[in-house]
């Protein structure tokens, strides 16, 4: 069974005449996506959310006292506690 021809991908004057153009069409015109290849981009950072987190001040204090005795942000001391307890489990 022949595949048919993929389009070209058309070029684009503006970023709005781009954006437009992909609201009304899809990928699949333009690109074989079983021919697509797992890529690994190790400088993206992960996105972060600020959330507010309420804490006994005994509570705070005891993980401050933890960060500061391995001369790292408590902060970051959190999300590798939390990062090791999910993959304890």
């Amino acid at each position: 069974m022949n595949k048919p021809a993929k389009k070209p991908l058309p070029r684009f004057a503006t970023e709005k005449a781009e954006r437009d153009y992909w609201e009304t069409n899809g990928s699949t015109d333009h690109v074989d996506w079983f021919q697509a290849q797992k890529v690994t981009l190790p400088n993206l950072k992960p996105t972060t959310k600020t959330i507010s987190l309420r804490l006994p001040q005994h509570l705070l204090d005891s993980i401050k006292m933890a960060a500061n005795a391995r001369d790292v942000p408590y902060q970051s001391l959190i999300k590798v506690w939390l990062q090791e307890k999910l993959h304890s489990h």
